[in-house]
C-alpha cells in the first residue's frame, strides 16, 4: 500500500479525491488538511463520504505531518500551492497539484493570466502536465505532475489529436460551457441557486485563464468562450476548425479512433456526446463532423469536470507515477439517470 495525503480535501475536488480513494486498493489516506474546515468531521461537510470516512475530521496543514508520505494531492486555490511545494518535495515521494499553479511553462503567462509573478518559476520546467493521453512520456517517473484543467482537458482532448495529425489549421474556436461545480465550493453572487437557475450565461470573454493552457496543450491559437449552465457537474465543448486539405466525417472519426484505440478513458462514439452520460466517470466522450456546406471541422467532447477534468485525472497521473496499472481506482462507467 502506497501512503497518501491531500492538502485542501475540503473542496469539490478534495471531496472528488475522497470518493474516488475509498474505492481504491494500493491507496492508503493518511492525511487529509482543510484549513478552513479544521476540527470538522468530513461526513458533517460532505455526508456521502460517511460510510468510508465516518471519523475523519479535516486537519490544519502542518508539512511535518506528511513526512516520508509516497505521494500527495493538492487540491488548493490557485497561488497557494507554489508557496508550500518548494519544501512538501523535500519531504514526499511525489506530488499531484490541481491548480493551475505549475501548469504553463511560460512564467511570463502568469501576471498576464493570474495576476501576479510566478514565487517559483524554476521549477515550472519539472512539472509534468497532466493529461495522461496526450503527455503521458513526461508523467512516468515524474516526482512534480501539474493534472490539467478541466475545460483544458475538454478541449485538448478534442483537438490536439487532429492537430498532430495535420488535418485541421491549428487555429480553433473552442465553446464550453461547464456545471457550477467548476466554481468550487465557497459561495460567490454569481454562482448562488437563484442566479444560475434558469440561466445559460458566457463569462470571462477573450480572457479566461485556461486560454494559453489549452494553446500549450493543443499547439493551436484559440478562441476560448465559456458559458455557466445551471447543473453541478459537467463539460462539454464544441470545437470549431478549418481543415487542411480534403477532409470527412469518416476521416475525421477515424484519425480520433486511432489516436485513441488504447486509451480507456477516452471514447469516440458516432452520436452528440453527453455531459450526462460520464457522470461520475473518469471517461471523455467524442465525436466529430465535416460541414461540407460550410468547409468547417466541429469537434465535440463531454466529461465530468470533477472526475476527468480533475481528481479522477489528478488520481489517473498519480497511478502512473507510481507505477500502478493507470485505471487502478477509476469508474469507467458513469451514473444515470
Amino acid at each position: 500500500m502506497y501512503r497518501i495525503g491531500i492538502v485542501g480535501a475540503s473542496g469539490y475536488t478534495g471531496a472528488e479525491l475522497l470518493r474516488l480513494l475509498a474505492g481504491h486498493p494500493e491507496l492508503e489516506l493518511v492525511r487529509a488538511t482543510g484549513d478552513t474546515q479544521a476540527g470538522t468531521r468530513v461526513a458533517s461537510l460532505y455526508p456521502s463520504l460517511v460510510g468510508r470516512y465516518p471519523g475523519l475530521v479535516f486537519d490544519a496543514f502542518d508539512p511535518a505531518e506528511f513526512d516520508g508520505l509516497d505521494l500527495v494531492f493538492l487540491g488548493l486555490p490557485h497561488g497557494k500551492a507554489q508557496e508550500i511545494v518548494p519544501d512538501l518535495r523535500k519531504r514526499v515521494g511525489a506530488v499531484v497539484d490541481l491548480s493551475a499553479d505549475f501548469r504553463l511553462k511560460d512564467a511570463s503567462l502568469y501576471p498576464r493570466w493570474y495576476g501576479e509573478e510566478h514565487h517559483c518559476p524554476e521549477l515550472l520546467a519539472d512539472a509534468a502536465f497532466g493529461i495522461p493521453e496526450l503527455f503521458r512520456d513526461e508523467i512516468v517517473g515524474s516526482s512534480l505532475v501539474a493534472a490539467a484543467g478541466c475545460y483544458v482537458t475538454t478541449a485538448a482532448l478534442a483537438i490536439a489529436p487532429l492537430v498532430r495529425a495535420g488535418l485541421i489549421v491549428p487555429d480553433v474556436i473552442v465553446d464550453a460551457a461547464s456545471g457550477v461545480s467548476g466554481a468550487g465550493r465557497p459561495p460567490k453572487p454569481t454562482t448562488t441557486f437563484c442566479t444560475v437557475d434558469e440561466d445559460f450565461v458566457a463569462y470571462n470573454l477573450s480572457s479566461h485563464r485556461h486560454t494559453p493552457e489549452i494553446e500549450q496543450a493543443t499547439g493551436a491559437r484559440v478562441l476560448f468562450t465559456p458559458h455557466l449552465a445551471p447543473m453541478n457537474r459537467g463539460i462539454l465543448a464544441t470545437c470549431y476548425a478549418t481543415p487542411l486539405g480534403s477532409t470527412s466525417t469518416a476521416e475525421l472519426l477515424g484519425a480520433l479512433r486511432e489516436f485513441y484505440a488504447d486509451e480507456p478513458f477516452v471514447v469516440v462514439i458516432d452520436e452528440p456526446p453527453s455531459t450526462k452520460a460520464t457522470l461520475g466517470s473518469n471517461v471523455c466522450q467524442l465525436t466529430a463532423r465535416f460541414d461540407e456546406r460550410t468547409g468547417r471541422v466541429m469537434v465535440l467532447s463531454a466529461l465530468d469536470n470533477l472526475t476527468k477534468g480533475a481528481s479522477g485525472q489528478g488520481l489517473q497521473c498519480a497511478n502512473i507515477v507510481l507505477g500502478l496499472p493507470e485505471t487502478t481506482g477509476l469508474p469507467l462507467v458513469g451514473l444515470y439517470p
